[in-house]
């Protein structure tokens, strides 16, 4: 007999009955404590299903609330009672209730009794800590701690300001360094017993009482005074989140578990049948002897982790909606939007549509519709073309777009008359390339059969809503890839600035377009706008036009060149 085992049990009683009887059938004596919280009858049904076991007894009953000394007043209570019973083990196992052997018992006996002066336990300093959550290192033990966090957060929270206001600071015994670690250990006879008849027992508890989560720090300070060699790391493998809560293993983590090549796990759900099956059935030899290596599953841990706190790039949903500006990425891929490009060119998406051999949305964002490629009336992920709906929340429909269509790179038109609650977002996204020809919005007004003092009405509108859209997109917030032209610019070269572009969106493709795209008709353009400065309304954003022949008001002498806005 080389190794007896400590259960903390509060809930699942009915498998820490099966977990005791494994451990018993393996040789090994069992001290069950039971939260005095439970249930009397669940506890009297715990008793009688392990009554023929003569190794299985119980400890007195604690109130044990998390991070308080009651957790370490039950282990004690119970090490007392197995050190007293059993005087033949050398090693004490700490485990819960929720723990379950991985390997053979036998394996784990033939693993201690080869080390029989060992004691596994996580012990390091607080400077040497990293995992602790909460914003308390030193402080746990510098501090008095008389509320529970979880049963008296109030009184918590109003203790530790008010002592900090104090600026209190508890004297620590005499040869007494604070560590920390892992509450689960398995500890020597010998360290355990000097910790508990220790002739300063009393000074020791009467600190650690009011310490924050004792259980934490109680065995793995005193550990340092007694033992004759520490192994600083637990013989339990428990895997913890972000949030500092341990991660709990289902059926699935099976192949998972048996790599670890850990002797015990915790925590294991209880409704888990394949994995108590298959470990509890196990026999010895039907696994090779190996040395624990948690770490072989510490990289997937760490990818789960991060998982969970970040989540993946572009994805939203109801379970995970992370805070503006603290999204792992905006969207979910690259995207390219095209402002004024529609009013200048005739079917300008089917053209671009053609050229990069993608799908090319019209105005996404347009009043009356949403024109989704090919006129579509439902989108991928069952996105609908209604307005109502897309203006309900513009910017989950545009993440939602673009993550439902991963792989394929999007491309749509925008302009001042399209709903703009997307700006700030797309212009900070590093996903976009947003390219802008500014001022074409006056071109369809230049056709319509609009009253001019409409038309010079609307054009003050819209020429406020791009200069808006061109402010934000000049800020150095910006995380856009954004290339600016000015409508007369853009005309002075009209296909070397449409090659830029399509260079970046398929730089594969050979470098002059098959076809050109059709300009609208500008006939009477250049009169238009002096009109419209005559009626007193001045467009400034489309760039310099004048009086030419043919009405345009092009200047074909220019040599403007577009820039880029990194």
């Amino acid at each position: 007999m080389s190794v007896g085992f400590i259960m903390m049990c509060h809930t699942a009683l009915f498998r820490a009955a099966q977990v005791a009887r494994h451990l018993a059938a393996a040789g090994c004596p069992v001290v069950i404590h039971v939260d005095s919280r439970v249930e009397r009858e669940e506890y009297a049904g715990l008793v009688a299903r392990l009554a023929d076991l003569d190794d299985v007894s119980f400890s007195p009953r604690f109130a044990c609330n998390w991070g308080t000394w009651s957790l370490v007043a039950a282990t004690q209570s119970a090490a007392e009672q197995i050190l007293h019973r059993h005087p033949g083990i050398r090693h004490v196992y700490l485990a819960s209730g929720a723990c379950l052997p991985l390997r053979p018992v036998e394996e784990l006996i033939d693993y201690l009794a080869a080390r029989p002066t060992t004691d596994f336990i996580e012990s390091v300093t607080t400077a040497d800590v990293t995992w602790t959550k909460g914003g308390l290192d030193t402080e746990r033990f510098s501090l008095h701690f008389p509320f529970g966090w979880r049963s008296h957060r109030r009184l918590f929270d109003l203790t530790v300001r008010l002592q900090r206001r104090l600026r209190m600071h508890r004297r620590m015994p005499k040869g007494i360094v604070p560590h920390l670690g892992s509450q689960w250990w398995c500890l020597t006879r010998q360290t355990l017993s000097a910790i508990l008849q220790d002739p300063d027992r009393a000074l020791h508890d009467r600190f650690f009482r009011t310490v924050w989560i004792p259980d934490e720090s109680y065995f793995q300070t005193l550990a340092r005074l007694y033992s004759l060699n520490i192994e600083s790391r637990s013989l339990t493998l428990s895997k913890f989140d972000f949030e500092g809560k341990p991660h709990t293993f289902y059926d699935d983590h099976l192949q998972l578990l048996r790599r670890s090549d850990c002797f015990v796990a915790r925590k294991i759900w209880p409704q888990a049948e394949r994995l108590y099956a298959t470990f509890l059935g196990q026999k010895l030899g039907q696994t090779p002897r190996a040395e624990p290596a948690p770490a072989k599953i510490d990289r997937l841990f760490s990818r789960a982790v991060e998982r969970r706190a970040r989540g993946r790039p572009g994805l939203y949903m109801q379970s995970r909606f992370p805070q503006r500006d603290h999204e792992n990425g905006k969207t979910a891929g690259p995207y390219s939007v095209f402002h004024g490009f529609s009013d200048l060119f005739e079917e300008f998406d089917l053209w671009l549509g053609k050229t990069v051999g993608g799908r090319v949305h019209g105005h996404l964002f347009a009043p009356d519709r949403v024109e989704f490629a090919g006129r579509e009336a439902v989108f991928n992920g069952c996105l609908s073309d209604s307005a109502t709906l897309r203006d309900y929340n513009p910017r989950s429909f545009l993440t939602n777009l673009i993550w439902n269509t991963r792989g394929e790179r999007q491309c749509f038109q925008f302009s001042p008359r399209d709903n703009q609650h997307c700006n700030w977002f797309m212009a900070t996204d590093p996903n976009a390339q947003i390219s802008v020809i500014s001022g074409t919005w006056a071109v369809p007004l230049l056709r319509s059969n609009m009253n001019f003092a409409d038309i010079r009405a609307e054009a003050a509108r819209l020429q406020r809503i791009e200069s808006d859209h061109l402010a934000i997109l000049r800020t150095n917030f910006i995380k856009a890839r954004v290339r600016i032209w000015s409508m007369a610019e853009f005309l002075e070269s009209p296909m070397e600035a449409l090659q830029t572009v399509i260079d970046e969106l398929r730089p594969q493709l050979a470098r002059t377009p098959a076809e050109a795209p059709r300009l609208v008709d500008l006939s009477g353009f250049g009169q238009f706008l002096q009109n419209l400065k005559n009626q007193g309304m001045q467009p400034i954003v489309m760039g310099e036009f004048v009086s030419s022949a043919d009405g345009t008001g092009v200047k074909p002498e220019a040599h403007g060149k577009p820039y880029l806005v990194r």
